[in-house]
């Protein structure tokens, strides 16, 4: 029955995306944060819904007229040439069997965030996004978090299997990095009912990241909590929200996860903390050994081996016989594409994130764009949230980190069209409905 109510929605929405383009970004994105069809059990579970839905995208937009350009800004340029150097890398790579497939995974998610870019230009297709993101990602916090409540935190809470989010180190990161998104949903909502839900559904969240029993997810939200009170509206009620809910969360988890959290200030005694520790020393050693790093994929034990043998000897003496993948966004980039993108990748999350403080200076004086100034700080504390935990992931090429840096560059091109009118070349009705409320229907859409 999940099967065939999964492919009549998709089915069903493909003339709606052939003749609103803007809608297939939508699509795309629940398909890839939520997973609906790893949730059935028959036909569908296979089935290649995203490659659909991105060719009935990419043929409606050869058809419409709206769409616009990339804009150009220091972000955007910086944003290209990271691609551009990661497709340099892979010719480049020291297996291309290896590097050239993993490449064109990650330029599907580079096509599709630019393609955000170029089809998610006004407010309400903007708002219409982040809700999709954020519950697409949420479904998994609050199911996980009623999980972690009803068995007291014993079992881990995983996400759906084969995708980016299966781990349960990577779905925590990806709860961390809505919660934001959920908070600016709550503050923009219109009626209580709403409200409720989401103030639910972010506890459910905070309980499913502590179950997730992920060390540096632990580490990544409280510093995301951190700025998500610093940077956020109503700094009481998340100051209380924090103080009432979080003690009776970690006090409700079971003795294996404090001695798991315990192990933080001892990891020099911990095997996985220290094999991680040798897979980031090598991608120092493999990056000073090529300019352009290995490749897409190049942690293995034969790389290893050839730049790095005196943390081969340690793995096969002293550690568990691993040879493992980064296991962190930065040192994965490192080894991969060599110090040249790791600067590149560095650049496009600090001019994002400069581009949000950018939002917010523009919008200070502007109640009219009060929702761009709370998206742009939600959108910072996301990155926040990204930039700490994948410090202990390897996900460089998460999906969900380059729709958040398209959302800022979507919000500066909105909030530069509504300071200088003249410069509107857009759809009709742009100004109007930037001045519509965040629930109300864009006109032509």
């Amino acid at each position: 029955m999940r099967d065939i109510v999964i492919m009549l929605i998709v089915l069903g929405g493909l003339p709606l995306i052939l003749a609103r383009p803007w809608t297939g970004i939508l699509f795309w994105s629940w398909l890839g944060y939520m997973n609906p069809h790893r949730l059935s059990w028959g036909f569908a579970y296979d089935f290649p819904f995203s490659q659909v839905v991105a060719a009935a995208t990419l043929l409606g937009l050869l058809f419409t007229r709206d769409r616009r350009g990339i804009p150009m800004s220091v972000l955007t340029v910086v944003w290209l040439l990271f691609v551009a150097w990661m497709t340099l890398t892979t010719t480049l790579a020291l297996d291309g069997a290896v590097a050239w497939p993993a490449w064109e995974r990650a330029i599907k998610i580079q096509v599709f965030a630019l393609l955000t870019i170029m089809l998610i230009r006004t407010r309400e297709r903007l708002i219409a996004l982040v809700w999709v993101i954020a519950l697409s990602v949420g479904f998994y916090g609050f199911k996980g978090g009623l999980f972690v409540l009803r068995g007291g935190g014993e079992s881990l809470v995983w996400g759906p299997p084969g995708t980016f989010l299966g781990d349960n180190n990577a779905l925590a990161l990806a709860i961390i990095m809505i919660m934001p998104m959920l908070w600016f949903l709550f503050g923009n909502a219109r009626t209580r009912l709403v409200r409720v839900g989401l103030g639910m559904a972010i506890l459910a969240c905070c309980a499913s990241v502590l179950g997730s029993h992920s060390r540096g997810a632990a580490i990544a939200g409280g510093v995301m909590l951190l700025f998500l009170w610093l940077k956020g509206s109503r700094k009481l009620l998340i100051a209380l929200g924090l103080v009432l809910s979080l003690p009776v969360l970690v006090v409700n988890m079971p003795d294996s996860w404090f001695e798991r959290m315990e192990t933080v200030s001892t990891f020099e005694q911990d095997d996985s903390a220290m094999g991680r520790i040798r897979a980031w020393r090598f991608g120092v050693e493999m990056a000073r050994g090529r300019l352009v790093g290995g490749g897409f994929d190049s942690f293995t034990e034969q790389n290893y081996r050839r730049f790095a043998p005196d943390i081969t000897r340690e793995i096969v003496e002293r550690g568990d016989g691993r040879f493992q993948d980064a296991h962190s966004i930065y040192f994965k980039v490192l080894g991969e594409h060599g110090f040249v993108g790791l600067a590149l990748f560095l650049l496009v999350g600090f001019t994002a994130y400069r581009s949000g403080s950018a939002v917010l200076r523009a919008v200070r004086d502007r109640p009219d764009l009060k929702w761009a100034g709370d998206l742009a700080a939600m959108m910072q504390v996301s990155m926040v949230g990204y930039a700490v935990g994948g410090a202990f992931l390897g996900l460089s090429y998460f999906d969900l980190y380059y729709h958040l840096v398209a959302v800022i560059v979507v919000l500066k091109a909105i909030v530069a069209e509504k300071a200088v009118p003249a410069a509107v070349g857009g759809e009709h009705g742009m100004l109007d409905a930037i001045r519509a409320p965040v629930g109300s229907r864009p006109a032509g859409t």
